[in-house]
Parts: C-alpha cells; structure tokens; sequence
C-alpha cells in the first residue's frame, strides 16, 4: 500500500504557485544604471571591439571573385561544353587593382568578374589573370578600372612572429553569403597538408598557418588578419573532414612568392625588348636590336619616369605596372634622358613572338595537318631575321621545324609556337641546340647557338 500511495504521490500534479516576478539581477540593474549615464554615441563606442575594428578596416579591400569556367561533359552526344559558375575570395593589395588569390579560384576560368562590399563600390569589374604559380596555390589578378583609378588596399603584415593562441579573423565570401566574419585563434603552425584539387589530383602544402576561425567555401583567396587588421596569412579552403580546422598560407611565403616568381620576367605577357636594372632608379640597362623598344627609340641609359599615367618611384612599383600590361597593346611611357623627359609608346608582341625573336632570330606559324591519325599541328618558319642564331644556322622561310633541344638531350618535338617557345625557356645565352627541319621532303640537323634574353 505506501508503494501504491507513494506511485500516486508521484504521479499527482501538484498544486499551482502563486505567480511571482522575476527580480532582476544585480548585474543587470548594474548595466542598465551603466547604459542610462550614456549618450547613445557612447553606449556604440561600447560595442566597438578589436575585431570590429579589425572588420571597419580590412574589408573594404576584400572582394568577391565571380567566375565562369567551360569544362567538357561526356554525353550522348560525345563531349559537350558545360558552363560552370565558381566563385571565391580575394583582397587587393596595390591600390592600382593588383589582387592577390588561391590559383584555384580563378584556374580556368573564361571570365573572371569581382565586386566589393556594395556600400564601398557597388560596380562590378571585370580582372584579368596577370601571373600565377599552381605549385604554391597562389595567383595574382589586375581589375580592369578606369585610368588612374585608385582602390582601398589590406595592408601586409608577417608571419614571423605568429604565436599559438593569437587571435585572427577571417573575411570572405563563404557560400556566396558576401563579407563574412568569423573570429578565432591560431591553433597551429608549420602544418603540412595533402589537398585534391578535383582536377590535377593530390597537391602538397607546407609550413601552413591552421585555424579555427571558420574557413568554407567562398573563403579561399580571402584574408586571415591578426588582430591590428594586418594579412598574415591567404586563407584556403581545405577538406579535411572536420569541424573547425582551417588552413591559410603565411603572408611571408606569399610576398616571396610574388617577388621571385608572379612578378618575375619569365610571367610577363607583354614583350617590350628591354631590360631595367634592378634598383628604384629604373635605369635601361639593354634594349634588343630590333625590337619594339629599339623602334620606338628607347636607350640604354634611359630612366623610366611612369608607365601610362602611373608615375613610378620604385623597383616594387615598376614590376606590378610591369606584369600587368597586355599582349599586343601599345604602351604608353615616359622616360628621361639627359634631363629633358620624353614620351615614348611602344608596341607591345606577345611573350611567345618576343622569345622567338630574341632568342633564335625567326618568327613560326602553327598549320593544321590532318592524318590517319585525326589532326595535328606543325611549325613552319615564316620569317628569320638578319644576323639571327636561325640565320648563322641556315634556316629559311618556308622550313617545317620538327624538334629543338639542348645538345645531347633526347625529344623534343615542337608542333606549336607555345612548345617552341618551352624547349628554349630557361636555358642561358649561348646554349648550344639541335635542331631537326624538313625542307622539300628532306631532313637536316643542325646546331644553333641561342641568342641572349632580356
């Protein structure tokens, strides 16, 4: 019977309170006697915390890259082009418009369309791929703005000195949902990190920043900030099955990647024929015979003063305005000689036609030749120029050049200008070449000595 009693006991509902106030606590009557003696300009000021600040800063100079990929997809039909949207972050990082991302972010990609927060500028721009390097993940766009035009710009800082347990911020454009925040700590240094790109396979990172200030898609390209608003890292969006790891490249590997390989000469697009020396005077130290500089009149000795309507006060400076002009434009500069400035505007060749002219003395053309095997490509010499390696070696217009490669190595054939062009990169002045060409159906080898490049 008590077992009973006390099972109903407990199954009884028990009797209504009394109803009662909440009193409020000492803490909140403390706040609000602290809010009530405020302005409402002071009771903001409260708000604005470190990391605020840190967002008021940086985030005008972060953008949302937009871009548009053509991939193939097997069909019925055999290959068909597939329209592909991709979409990532980036931040500038030279007021003329140079900005700085995750190569993956923009590989590819047709067009590549950016925007900044719509408060600071809602017109949208088009940018352009000036140089990258697939190895590092890194890659570095120019936006198409108006001459002169100038854009907010996320200072630099070093990774040097990054301590575990440092508060960083991460600005993006996570899932498309533009200039998000999101705050946390570093949680390690020095990570080394396997990641599938999906379409060369399986790329190695070191001496990675980790993090678990939310890093998804949308974020790559973006910055991780230490808490004065400075880069120090270019956050990239890994997969790595887990909830709060993250991983960004330290902004000390990303400006040595800029100054040894995005900004070097061998990324140049635009061949002018000369050479500057590599110091803040910018003095022409060589100028090619007969190539566009030359034609125009530019000497050795001359000191550019501005590119475009761009003055120039450093080397720095100069090698962005440098990369980021255009293939077959003509470009506008501006150059002292013996006190008095001059304007020049220089033709511009694509890269391709200035090392074929530079280095071997001749000009190509790629010719469709159909077979039992499908089409194919070869290369006949359209034009070789005075006093040129291809001239001492005997070529002539018309010859269908079959391979070059350095003297002693096995291959290399050459069916288009791109691989012509390759077979010679890298390889210093006087390299001695052999070269295999077909004239009137007969083969002849030979040996051509390469020419200097500048």
């Amino acid at each position: 019977m008590l077992n009973l009693l006390l099972a109903l006991a407990t199954l009884a509902p028990a009797a209504p309170a009394p109803a009662a106030q909440l009193a409020p606590t000492s803490q909140e009557s403390e706040l609000d006697r602290l809010l009530e003696g405020l302005s409402p300009e002071e009771q903001l000021a409260r708000r604005v915390t470190d990391e605020v600040l840190v967002a008021q800063r940086a985030s005008p100079a972060v953008v949302y890259i937009e871009t548009n990929v053509v991939r193939q997809r097997p069909s019925f039909w055999g290959m068909q082009n597939e329209n592909v949207q991709g979409a990532g972050s980036g931040m500038v990082i030279r007021d003329e418009g140079f900005i700085v991302t995750n190569y993956h972010v923009v590989r590819d990609a047709r067009t590549i369309t950016v925007s900044f927060q719509e408060k600071i500028d809602p017109r949208q721009y088009r940018a352009d791929v000036v140089s990258f390097v697939q190895e590092e993940d890194l890659a570095l766009l120019k936006i198409r703005g108006e001459e002169g035009q100038r854009f907010p710009t996320v200072p630099l800082g070093t990774s040097a000195d990054l301590m575990i347990g440092e508060k960083v911020i991460a600005i993006g454009n996570p899932l498309g949902h533009t200039h998000t925040v999101s705050v946390g700590i570093i949680s390690g240094l020095h990570r080394d990190v396997n990641v599938s790109d999906g379409v060369n396979g399986a790329l190695h990172f070191d001496d990675l920043i980790q993090t678990d200030a939310s890093i998804n898609q949308g974020n790559s390209g973006g910055p991780l900030l230490n808490i004065n608003g400075e880069m120090i890292g270019v956050n990239s969006a890994v997969n790595v099955r887990a909830e709060n790891i993250g991983f960004a490249i330290p902004v000390d590997r990303v400006r040595q990647v800029l100054e040894d390989q995005l900004l070097g000469s061998q990324m140049h697009r635009a061949w002018l024929g000369y050479e500057v020396g590599e110091n803040d005077d910018l003095v022409v130290t060589a100028v090619t015979a007969g190539g566009p500089a030359e034609q125009v009149g530019l000497r050795v000795g001359d000191r550019i003063v501005a590119i475009g309507d761009t003055p120039l006060e450093s080397f720095e400076q100069y090698r962005f305005e440098r990369v980021g002009l255009e293939p077959a434009e003509a470009v506008r500069m501006r150059v002292q000689r013996d006190g008095r400035e001059r304007n020049l505007t220089i033709p511009s060749w694509d890269r391709v036609t200035g090392m074929l002219f530079e280095r071997l003395g001749l000009d190509a053309r790629e010719v469709a030749i159909r077979s039992r095997n499908g089409v194919g490509y070869a290369l006949q010499v359209t034009q070789v120029y005075p006093g040129s390696p291809s001239e001492a070696v005997g070529l002539q217009a018309g010859d269908w050049l079959l391979a070059v490669r350095p003297e002693g190595a096995t291959g290399r054939r050459v069916p288009t200008r791109v691989d012509l062009a390759g077979a010679i990169s890298g390889l210093r002045a006087q390299t001695p070449l052999e070269i295999e060409i077909q004239r009137e159906r007969r083969t002849f080898r030979g040996k051509l000595i390469l020419g200097g490049a500048h």
